[in-house]
């Protein structure tokens, strides 16, 4: 972290704060690592000596946003992505906590992996880095990990990654003794027999590109049967990436019935669909895969209404040898870091949600939901903050990308609101020049 301990103001903003529902013209002091005050007046009033002045006229001035999911390459796949390459994407991206995946190598599945990649990110990155552990032993789906030792060792939540738990009796106990913790369980609903050889999203498009398609049941099967369990159970269950209508539907009954669920959805499949795929464009190959267009609208819908809690980047860095090949044989993934933001505020330009929701999908929210300082801009709250041009055009250049893979969906994209300024701790950890 940088050793600049400076109190800062970020003068004449538009403060923008969903914990307390606040979206108003202010100043906001930092000072101590800590948020002192939100209000009119602050420079008038007066600041400590050696303040740094910041005028933000024109600017966001927000919580910084917490990545429910991302994959981190350490340890084990340092070659697709650090911990420092990670953060640095991230204190890019307006990013202040990253939570990382624990489908390493080995997997993060007992007490001291957790330990050694808290360790690793505190002294490698620039940003919070907080594990989920993994829900199953090495990640196989058929002996729970040990919950109570995985908590105490850091780990936020459980999750088999990018794998669904396919034996309902297992999830069943899963649930069931993560309730006993007052954990939350993070499941990717996606039958694999059921998605098959699919590589993108199954319909009529996928059929004129030649390419085997994926049906959009095969995940509303799962969510459906863990609805059921955790009606069974008294759970708290968040589905990690829903993708289609049929999905939102069921999550509908489950909030109507009063269940604990919760559920993300990825920038990728809140702003594209499976045409962009186009010319078998490989950084666009995801999974669950991209969905239709009426899929998309129903999912930024889901956001504004709340439905859908989390919008997150999903992001998982892939090295070229495995994204330049023909699009059936290419890896699965995009990176997100650094776009998750400038991608989400499409949204809020095409008035598809308003900027508020978007920090609550992206800050707030995250942080409720697994128990973590931030998501607030509260007097006394940790000073993550981030400053935002909402307006800033700009175009994306895969190689000015900080992160150690490039494999972004989208490349030489046009945007409209960058990041300025990032503070971690109240620490200035990226600045735009």
């Amino acid at each position: 972290m940088p050793n600049d301990h400076r109190p800062i103001l970020l003068a004449n903003a538009r403060l923008v704060d969903p914990s307390r529902d606040l979206d108003a013209r202010g100043d906001l002091l930092i000072a101590g690592g800590v948020i002192r005050d939100t209000r009119k007046g602050l420079a008038a009033a007066g600041v400590p000596d050696g303040t740094e002045i910041v005028d933000c006229a024109g600017m966001v001035v927000a919580p910084g946003l917490i990545d429910m999911r991302a994959f981190v390459g350490e340890p084990g796949a340092g070659h697709r992505e650090t911990f420092a390459s990670a953060s640095q994407a991230a204190a890019a991206g307006g990013i202040t906590t990253i939570i990382c995946q624990p489908d390493t190598s080995p997997a993060i599945d007992n007490s001291a992996t957790v330990d050694f990649v808290r360790r690793r990110a505190r002294d490698n990155a620039i940003v919070n880095i907080h594990p989920m552990a993994a829900l199953t032993k090495g990640m196989e789906g058929r002996e729970m990990t040990e919950f109570g030792l995985l908590l105490a060792a850091g780990a936020v939540a459980f999750t088999d990654g990018d794998r669904s738990v396919m034996d309902a009796q297992m999830m069943r106990r899963a649930l069931t003794y993560a309730r006993d913790f007052g954990a939350l369980i993070v499941h990717h609903t996606e039958d694999p027999n059921l998605a098959g050889e699919g590589v993108m999203n199954e319909g009529e498009f996928a059929t004129r590109l030649g390419l085997v398609g994926a049906p959009a049941a095969a995940e509303a099967v799962v969510l459906e049967r863990d609805m059921r369990l955790v009606a069974l159970t008294g759970g708290r269950y968040h589905a990690a990436s829903v993708t289609c209508r049929d999905s939102l539907e069921i999550l509908r009954r489950a909030r109507e019935a009063g269940l604990a669920v919760s559920a993300s959805a990825s920038i990728n499949h809140l702003t594209l669909n499976e045409n962009d795929i186009g010319p078998y464009r490989t950084f666009l190959k995801v999974s669950p895969p991209l969905r239709t267009e009426d899929d998309r609208r129903a999912l930024v819908e889901a956001l504004a209404s709340g439905l859908i809690d989390v919008a997150m980047s999903d992001h998982n860095p892939q090295d070229v040898e495995t994204k330049r090949l023909p699009f059936s044989e290419a890896a699965a993934g995009a990176i997100g870091l650094e776009t998750m933001l400038p991608a989400g505020l499409r949204l809020v330009h095409s008035g598809g949600i308003d900027f508020g929701t978007l920090i609550r999908a992206m800050s707030t929210r995250p942080a409720e939901l697994l128990g973590l300082p931030g998501g607030t801009l509260r007097a006394g709250a940790a000073a993550d903050v981030i400053v935002i041009d909402p307006d800033m055009p700009w175009v994306l250049d895969p190689t000015e990308l900080k992160s150690q893979s490039k494999n972004t969906p989208f490349d030489e994209a046009r945007f409209s609101g960058r990041v300025m300024r990032t503070i971690v701790s109240g620490h200035t950890v990226f600045q735009l020049t």
